[in-house]
């Protein structure tokens, strides 16, 4: 069914009827099943996944001459 005709048909009816037209399409929106939220990642959720090297701090060779 277009969704023209289906307005025309809900302009038709009376004001009393169209509250139950409204009604029934809020239940039946209630009825779609909800997405569900992404979880956000908790702190320390990457634990011992990512490694620093020991020598970080450390100059880069390149550069040596230059500091």
């Amino acid at each position: 069914m277009k969704q023209v005709h289906l307005y025309n048909k809900i302009n038709f009816l009376p004001d009393n009827l169209r509250s139950e037209v409204n009604d029934f399409i809020d239940f039946l929106l209630s009825k779609k099943p909800k997405k569900e939220k992404e979880s956000k990642p908790q702190f320390g959720c990457l634990k011992g996944q990512i490694v620093i090297a020991d020598d970080f701090d450390e100059p880069i060779e390149d550069f040596k001459e230059y500091m």
